[in-house]
């Protein structure tokens, strides 16, 4: 009888070991789930050249049990000071100023828009261990943020695993992102509206007569010129890159247009001096009005192909 009480105590005592193991080894199997919610307080200047901005932000992180939360880091940049407010077991509260920074893409410069991110991840924890949960009711943006010479066009959080294959490891990120674009207006009224008002001299010269070939020509020269000094001021704006900007496109386009002006007063100056005179002002007839709709025209598909 005492045999039996005593294996029943030693059965139930390594049942109840087997338990606790499972339960340990199940716990250690499902990461821990940390909610984060992120409110942007202001936004310092975004500088195209290098992509780099300042955020001033509150960082909120919640979990169930006890937080290991402090070692966390900013993967597109450094924090410049963190005030903890908030500092219990399930859940802690930053004030953090930042200096982040992002790849722009400038294909459609000067009317480009950009994504500017503040991308969270844990320092020791893999996402075996701890996984970002985005908490959209507390994220956002103050309604007294505003972002100098950009619009800002909302927002979006998400949580996104990065692989390092060279160490083997998956680590959880919390990503938020802002969507800002360039002022519309101001961004023609700077770089397109001079183009055009060059483009209007051009094509005011093709009304004058043939007997004013020769003033024709110096406003063709001095127009060209102006474009490419034009053109290098509104590039040194942006960073040198590898591809064709929509401004570039535009300017490459006033270009064909400036030479096409130039190379037909060019024409008609050699026709006059070889007194084929009749040949010349046919010439001038055909281009007289035809380039107030073929160079217009030019630059609408432009704009509806190439932007």
């Amino acid at each position: 009888m005492k045999q039996k009480i005593f294996f029943s105590l030693f059965l139930i005592f390594g049942l109840l070991i087997y338990s606790a193991i499972a339960e340990s080894e199940t716990a250690q199997a499902t990461p821990k789930q940390v909610q984060v919610g992120l409110y942007i307080l202001n936004l310092g200047k975004f500088d195209v050249a290098t992509g780099t901005f300042t955020a001033d932000f509150y960082l909120n992180l919640k979990c169930d049990s006890n937080c290991s939360v402090d070692r966390f880091e900013f993967m597109n940049g450094r924090a410049a000071t963190t005030d903890k407010i908030i500092d219990t077991p399930n859940e802690k509260f930053y004030r953090i100023q930042a200096n982040l920074n992002n790849p722009v893409d400038l294909k459609n410069f000067p009317f480009d828009s950009q994504k500017i991110q503040i991308i969270l991840e844990d320092k020791d924890q893999s996402d075996s261990k701890l996984q970002y949960v985005p908490i959209k009711d507390q994220s956002g943006i103050d309604k007294a943020v505003s972002l100098i010479g950009w619009n800002l066009n909302g927002w979006s959080v998400e949580e996104k695993k990065h692989e390092y294959s060279l160490y083997g490891e998956t680590y959880s990120q919390y990503v938020f992102t802002m969507d800002i674009a360039r002022l519309p207006v101001n961004s023609f009224i700077k770089t397109i509206l001079p183009v055009l008002f060059i483009v209007i001299v051009i094509l005011s010269s093709f009304v004058l007569d043939t007997d004013k070939i020769n003033t024709r020509l110096t406003m063709a020269g001095s127009s060209l010129v102006a474009s490419v000094m034009f053109h290098v001021s509104i590039n040194n704006q942006i960073p040198p890159v590898g591809y064709l900007t929509f401004g570039d496109k535009f300017m490459i386009l006033t270009y064909i247009i400036l030479v096409i002006s130039f190379i037909t007063n060019i024409v008609l100056i050699e026709l006059i001096e070889r007194k084929k005179t009749e040949l010349a002002e046919k010439i001038h007839r055909m281009t007289e009005f035809s380039v107030l709709i073929i160079f217009p025209l030019m630059y609408v598909l432009l704009f509806l192909f190439l932007f």
